[in-house]
């Protein structure tokens, strides 16, 4: 949604903001509020030298400093120009963020989470009955994937996220709800079960179902596949567990999954468990500003209660 303000200025301001977005004169605006580069990042969630670019092409573009330079104090401090065009600017931006404010308050509440596609099929569901059965006013807006998802948050596209990686982003809180394990699966036509330290010897020219490049899981099943001889390559390349076992069930392969992934009594795939390969941690993450809201708080609580004891471990 654009956003226009109101704002009268000189006309040497005029004529240079007209090729500003709204971004950079936020920043500027929480720098200015704030007096720190710091506590202007944690606003915005934004990194600090992000917070720095954005003011250095607000200076380029009006062809002035705003920003006197630090030299080890803490609080920044604004140059005669800066110090102007903050007091232009403030009155309509204060009104312009309180109406936005206002009417955000009016709106149903939106809560736009990704996940990979095998925790949000075969895990999520129940974590969505009992949140809902508190929270009916708020939507869940789910997008199934487990790459960037860190980055989405510093982008502002995600509010929250579960991911068996951790990203270390700046400004992304990433909290760990557990572990799962690994299983190995395949059709029950082909037979009775290998013994688990078997199974990369049994796997040796039998069609490899695996997640596609990038993914954890993929690469924890190459590497304990091929051990001291050639690498593996699967035959089928998929996104989502969910896809995997359907190639298996149709036998046409076998996999690597978590252990939750296909029910003991499924009457098409078999299963091996895999103690010996390290259990895949599953995190709970969402942007540093937002660890405080109830709604978060309340769906952290629900993953950890839902989630923790049965698919996964502590």
């Amino acid at each position: 949604m654009a956003v226009a303000a109101v704002v009268h200025l000189p006309p040497f301001y005029r004529s240079h903001l007209l090729k500003i977005n709204l971004p950079l004169v936020q920043t500027f605006y929480q720098l200015g509020r704030t007096g720190s580069y710091s506590a202007a990042a944690r606003e915005l969630n934004l990194s600090h030298p992000s917070i720095a670019n954005h003011i250095r092409r607000l200076e380029h573009l009006l062809g002035d400093k705003l920003v006197a330079p630090e030299r080890g104090a803490r609080k920044v401090e604004l140059t005669p120009r800066g110090l102007a065009l903050y007091e232009l600017i403030r009155p309509d931006f204060d009104v312009m963020m309180n109406r936005l404010s206002r009417l955000m308050e009016r709106q149903r509440p939106v809560l736009r989470i990704g996940m990979p596609q095998g925790i949000f099929h075969d895990l999520f569901p129940q974590v969505v009955k009992r949140f809902h059965e508190t929270r009916p006013d708020v939507e869940l807006v789910v997008y199934e994937r487990d790459t960037a998802l860190a980055e989405l948050v510093g982008k502002g596209s995600l509010d929250v996220f579960i991911a068996e990686r951790h990203f270390g982003e700046a400004g992304v809180l990433q909290r760990l709800l557990g572990r799962y394990g690994l299983s190995l699966f395949y059709p029950r036509s082909w037979g009775p079960p290998p013994l688990p330290s078997d199974v990369p010897n049994w796997a040796c020219d039998r069609p490899l179902v695996a997640h596609e490049p990038g993914q954890t899981i993929r690469d924890m099943t190459i590497d304990f596949l091929s051990g001291e001889g050639s690498p593996v390559e699967p035959l089928i390349s998929a996104s989502s567990g969910v896809s995997i076992k359907r190639y298996i069930a149709e036998g046409l392969g076998f996999g690597i999954l978590p252990s939750w992934s296909v029910s003991p009594d499924d009457p098409a795939i078999a299963a091996v468990g895999l103690a010996s390969l390290t259990p895949v941690p599953v995190y709970f993450g969402t942007a540093s500003f937002l660890q405080d809201s109830d709604v978060v708080r309340a769906l952290f609580q629900l993953c950890q209660s839902e989630l923790c004891g049965s698919a996964l471990d502590r």
